[in-house]
Parts: C-alpha cells; sequence; structure tokens
C-alpha cells in the first residue's frame, strides 16, 4: 500500500484533471433518465464571445454523467474579465436540447470540489428533473 500511495505522489501530474457529475431523473419520480441518445453536454458562459464547450458525457444506467475537462480548459485569457468559470448543462436528445440548467456562476473547484484520486476534481453539479 504505501509503494502505491508513493508511486501516485511521483507520477503525480499539477494538471489534476477535472469533472462535472451530473444527474437526471424523470419529473415526477425519482426513477433516473435514461437511454443511449442522451448527452450532458458541460459549457463555460462567456461575455463577449461564443459560450466554451469544454466536454460531454452520455448517462449511464443511474442517469448520472461525469464530464472530465482539463483545468486549461477554464483558465481565463479574457482580459482580466470572468476570473472564475460560469458553467451550465445542456442535456441533449439525439440533437435536439432537452434541458438547459441554469448558470452556476463563478465556479471555484478549490473551495467546492472533491478530490477523487481516479477522475481529479469532481464538482457534484446535482440532480435534475427532467420531462
Amino acid at each position: 500500500m504505501k509503494n502505491k500511495f508513493l508511486n501516485l505522489f511521483r507520477n503525480w501530474n499539477p494538471e489534476t484533471e477535472m469533472a462535472v457529475k451530473v444527474k437526471f431523473i424523470k419529473k415526477g419520480s425519482d426513477a433516473p433518465l435514461t437511454g443511449e441518445q442522451y448527452t450532458a453536454r458541460l459549457y463555460d458562459k462567456e461575455l463577449f464571445q461564443d459560450d466554451e464547450y469544454l466536454g460531454h458525457a452520455q448517462l449511464n444506467d443511474k442517469g448520472e454523467a461525469l464530464i472530465h475537462f482539463s483545468p486549461a480548459d477554464i483558465r481565463n485569457y479574457h482580459l482580466g474579465f470572468d476570473e472564475l468559470p460560469d458553467l451550465y448543462i445542456l442535456l441533449f436528445d439525439g440533437d435536439v436540447v432537452h434541458f438547459q440548467s441554469k448558470v452556476w456562476e463563478n465556479v471555484d473547484f478549490e473551495k467546492l470540489a472533491l478530490l477523487d484520486i481516479n477522475e481529479g476534481e469532481v464538482l457534484n453539479f446535482g440532480t435534475f428533473e427532467v420531462e
């Protein structure tokens, strides 16, 4: 166990991967929304340009999506505006937007995320009821 732990730190990459976890349930029940046609996409809302696509994941059999992205994807090079990312989720049913979350402004992964040794920093966006 000690050697495994030491190897982990020797091979540690300071660019820890980040992830947003989201869950969808069917409106009026606790049943998970499932199906290969459903894809959750993560975006960073931008003030003066198109919103930045960060990644996507299909829903699993629990109605969950774990969307991975690199910290470099949310670093701001926008003239000092938007120090922290403003994130939101779009749920697609095929090619059609089925649901859009509210924008979570100024997301600070250092304060809000939990470190998962296998997944990196994981921020739980919560559970959403959808039609």
